[in-house]
């Protein structure tokens, strides 16, 4: 079981480039607020209660975060896919079906575009090609460099650059 330095520096490690982050920023969100919509179109009761993959498996990921050693950032990082699960929800509410789809798809597929040209920034494949965790660890790894520019967190900060390396802009005109 990985706690979140060991995780954060691992995806770091993908992830140097500030351009590449700051897409990661955009991506990211709409990628989770895609699965979220696309998830949250079967729903099912139990015992009176209205249910749907999304919130089951928000409710792995939150597990997953407040397990991984650092509270702080499990919290927030859960916060963050909390908020995105319940709009989510609210646009499949509203909109219904096929608008769900709809909205689903694009939010996902655009936010991918979005993630491949910040690593086309990188020069670095995306973190989940080895390492199909990595899928999750993203909006944590979103989570902790939003609370990092907030001034939170300094320590972990220093180690992941430490393990990873700093923040820097690849220089393009040295790509043959």
């Amino acid at each position: 079981m990985r706690i979140a330095v060991d995780l954060l520096s691992q995806y770091a490690a993908y992830h140097r480039d500030r351009r590449n982050i700051t897409s990661h920023f955009v991506g990211v969100p709409m990628i989770v607020f895609g699965v979220g919509v696309l998830l949250a179109l079967p729903a099912f009761t139990i015992a009176g209660w209205s249910l749907t993959p999304a919130w089951l498996a928000f409710a792995a990921v939150a597990v997953w975060y407040l397990t991984r050693g650092n509270l702080v950032l499990g919290l927030a990082g859960t916060a963050a896919v909390g908020v995105l699960m319940l709009l989510a929800h609210r646009l499949v509410a509203a909109g219904g079906l096929l608008a769900g789809i709809t909205w689903g798809l694009g939010f996902f597929v655009v936010g991918w575009a979005i993630q491949f040209v910040g690593h086309w920034y990188e020069g670095k494949k995306p973190a989940f090609v080895d390492d199909i965790v990595g899928l999750v660890v993203a909006p944590l790894f979103v989570t902790a460099e939003a609370l990092f520019a907030l001034g939170w967190g300094k320590a972990l900060l220093a180690e992941i650059e430490r393990r990873a390396g700093p923040t820097m802009l690849r220089d393009l005109a040295k790509i043959a």
